[in-house]
This record gives C-alpha cells, sequence and structure tokens, in this order.
C-alpha cells in the first residue's frame, strides 16, 4: 500500500502559501513596478516616495537653485566665475568638518567639540613646523592624528564610561579651545608659509584646462561604468535593476553638471586643489559608509543599538570609531581653515565654525534622529551656508542678520526632518 505524500492537504498548503507569498511581494516591490511601467512607473515611484516622506536630496536641491537664482537676480555678480571658485575653496573647510559629522549623526548623536579641534590641529601644524622647524608633512599628519586621538578620547567617554555625547563633547569644546591657547602660547598667532605644503590646499589651482575637464570625464565614465556593472550583477541574481536608458539618462545629467563646474572653473584660475581633495573625500567616505560592512554597522547602530548588540556588532568598538572619523576630519578642516586664513590663531575653531558644520550636515539632509545620510549631504549643506554667507556679503548685510537666515534655513530643515520621520513611520517605513 502506497502513500501518495506529494497531494497531502499540508503540502497543497504549503504550495499554495508560498505562491501567494511570492505574489505578494512582487505585487507590491515598488522597483519592479518602476521597471515594468516605464515612465509612468517612474511617475508612481515619485508619488509614492512623497507620500511615504522619502524626499532624499530633493528639497536641498531646489533650495539651492531658488537661492542662486535670488542672489542672482539681485548681484549679476553672484554666479560669476571668481566669485564661485571663491566659494568652492571656502567651503572645503566647514565641508570637511561636516564629513566627521554625518558620520556621527547616523548614530543619532552629536560632537561638539569639532570646532575647538579644528583649531587645535590648526596650530599644532603651526607650532611644530614654523616654531620647531619640522617637515611639513609630518607636522600635517601630527596634527591630524591630534583630531584622531581627541576624538577617540570622546568615544571612549562615551561608548565605554556611558558619559552622553552631548556632555562629553561639550567638555571637550572647552578643554581643546583651552588647549589650543596653551599651544599658541602668549604671542596667539603664527603665521604659516605661504608657500608650504598646508597653504597651497586653498593657494593651489591647476591652470592646465585639461585638468577640470578631466576631471569632470573622470567623474562621468566612472559613474556610468560603476552603474552598469552593479546593474549586471543585480540582473545575474535576480535582483531588480535600472534599465540601461535609465543608467544614461543619469550619466547625461551628471555630466552636463560637471562639465558646466569644468567650465566655470576654466574661467578663473582652474580646478583649485581643495575642491579635488575634497570630492576624492566624499567619494571614498562613501564607499565605505555605502559599500563596507563597517558602513553597514554605523547605519545598524543609527537604526537600533539593542538590534545591533543582538546582530553581534561591537558596539564600543564601532561608536569609538565614528567619534575618532569625526574627530579625524575636524582637524583636516582646521589645517584647510589654517590654509584659507594662512595662519594659527586664537580665534580658530571660534565664531560659527562648529554651527555651520553641523548645519551643513543636517541641512544637506543627514537626519538629526540617526540611521539616515549620506557624507555627500555634508556637500549641499555647506554649498547652502556658503552661498546664503557670500550672497548676503555682496548685498552688503550685516552678520547679525546672517546668523539669523542661516539659522532660520537650518530650523526649516530640522521640521522637515521631523515631519518626514513621523510620515515615514506612518507609512510604516520607520
Amino acid at each position: 500500500m502506497s502513500i501518495d505524500k506529494t497531494s497531502t492537504p499540508a503540502a497543497d498548503s504549503a504550495v499554495e502559501n508560498t505562491d501567494a507569498a511570492a505574489a505578494a511581494v512582487t505585487a507590491v516591490d515598488p522597483r519592479l513596478l518602476v521597471r515594468e511601467q516605464g515612465l509612468a512607473g517612474y511617475v508612481g515611484e515619485f508619488k509614492r516616495k512623497m507620500k511615504a516622506g522619502d524626499l532624499g536630496s530633493i528639497p536641498v536641491v531646489v533650495g539651492l537653485l531658488v537661492i542662486w537664482a535670488i542672489f542672482t537676480s539681485l548681484n549679476s555678480n553672484f554666479l560669476t566665475a571668481g566669485n564661485f571658485s571663491d566659494m568652492a575653496v571656502a567651503m572645503v573647510g566647514t565641508g570637511m568638518i561636516a564629513v566627521g559629522i554625518v558620520f556621527v549623526l547616523l548614530l543619532g548623536e552629536i560632537d561638539l567639540s569639532v570646532g575647538s579641534v579644528s583649531g587645535v590641529a590648526g596650530a599644532t601644524f603651526a607650532v611644530l613646523s614654523v616654531s620647531h622647524g619640522m617637515n611639513e608633512w609630518l607636522a600635517m599628519l601630527l596634527a591630524v592624528l591630534t583630531g584622531t586621538v581627541a576624538g577617540a578620547i570622546h568615544g571612549f567617554f562615551f561608548a565605554r564610561i556611558g558619559v552622553p555625547a552631548f556632555a562629553v563633547t561639550l567638555a571637550g569644546l572647552l578643554f581643546w579651545n583651552g588647549f589650543m591657547l596653551q599651544v599658541l602660547g602668549a604671542n596667539g598667532t603664527i603665521n604659516i608659509d605661504p608657500e608650504g605644503v598646508v597653504a597651497e590646499l586653498t593657494s593651489y589651482f591647476f591652470a592646465d584646462v585639461a585638468a577640470a575637464y578631466g576631471l569632470a570625464v573622470v567623474a562621468v565614465v566612472g559613474y556610468f561604468l560603476n552603474a552598469y556593472f552593479d546593474n549586471r550583477r543585480r540582473a545575474a541574481v535576480g535582483i531588480p535593476s535600472r534599465p540601461l536608458s535609465e543608467i544614461i539618462v543619469r550619466t547625461v545629467l551628471l555630466a552636463v553638471l560637471a562639465f558646466a563646474v569644468a567650465i566655470v572653473f576654466n574661467q578663473y584660475k582652474g580646478l583649485p586643489l581643495a575642491v579635488l581633495i575634497f570630492v576624492v573625500v566624499l567619494l571614498v567616505t562613501d564607499f565605505v559608509l555605502r559599500r563596507t560592512a563597517y558602513g553597514r554597522k554605523v547605519f545598524a547602530l543609527g537604526g537600533s543599538v539593542e538590534a545591533s548588540r543582538r546582530a553581534g556588532i561591537n558596539v564600543t568598538a564601532v561608536r569609538i570609531s565614528v567619534f575618532a572619523i569625526s574627530g579625524t576630519f575636524a582637524a583636516i578642516g582646521g589645517l584647510f581653515i589654517t590654509s584659507k586664513i594662512a595662519s594659527a590663531n586664537q580665534g580658530a575653531g571660534a565664531g560659527d565654525l562648529l554651527m555651520n558644520a553641523i548645519a551643513a550636515a543636517v541641512i544637506g539632509g543627514t537626519s538629526l534622529f540617526g540611521g539616515r545620510g549620506r557624507t555627500w549631504n555634508a556637500l549641499l549643506g555647506v554649498l547652502v551656508i556658503i552661498s546664503i554667507q557670500y550672497g548676503l556679503a555682496l548685498q552688503g548685510v550685516a552678520s547679525p542678520v546672517q546668523y539669523m537666515i542661516t539659522g532660520g534655513v537650518l530650523l526649516v530643515t530640522v521640521v522637515i526632518d521631523a515631519i518626514t520621520r513621523k510620515t515615514q513611520k506612518t507609512a510604516g517605513r520607520a
């Protein structure tokens, strides 16, 4: 007597449930709908993202274009090649610090010490290279490591001892500011070599037009090849991927933007070294966050510390490393600021530097609640801030008004972030 096991009710039910689950996944996967429906699919996907609060960088880009349009209409010199190049170089110091802030914000924490740490780095470099005659490359390396150590100390007290990041870094702000004053000594100001390595960080331009155009070509070709081969890998394992037509459209848009910027740079002094370094930093840090196991751990911690711990992530080590990264980029930003003013002085790291760095990360799209953001947000945010500052300066607007306007922009951004988070919770995505 034989038993037909393939026709049992349990087996039939399991098959039906599996088929139903697969059909459900297929039906609700918006990426598949986009690929299947062409232009209508993309319109539907855009509407779905808007309803779910997934705004991405759209508000920042639109806001930046509006800012540029307003200031250009008020003063035709705003977007001239010279002014645009000056803005691009001026943004790098604050932008570097904002990159480190992005890492910290992804954890849902804050680092208030970055301004003072940047000042310490500039002072350390100036004292070692000028006062003690040390090789500039070695002095620059030690200055950066000073920021790394400072950040690691903050991370240790936060991650190992359990002191809130706000309190630790606030103490760091005061301590490192006093340390900087002690390092600079009674004189308070040390001028660096105007033809030295650090000075050339913001003063050197690649005058050959091939440099700017070459960078644009590398960026466009690199993007296309990365997107194309990434799609091939996704398609090989059955994961939804962008059609070739979409990749081409995105590449063309990037090409228009990249070559437009290259043309503007070449109309002035050429490609600034500072901008080239900043772009490379953004590419590397974005790769680390989105393509490595470490980056996934950072995002996981920003989503849920307890879930990350249960998943086997060394929470303490990741937290300390993130604050060390923040300190490192604060030091790098401090060297660029030292280069811009050609000196290290007692006012370094003070004023609105800290607030601008944090505001740049938040305005660019990094969430204050953790778990959402990219290092490219630092570029967008600092562009907004620098554009406002330069635009208002051209109009002769006083600094107090500049502070108020920048604060208003930051408030609007935080409100959008809070509303977005609530909308995502309503849509079941957070």
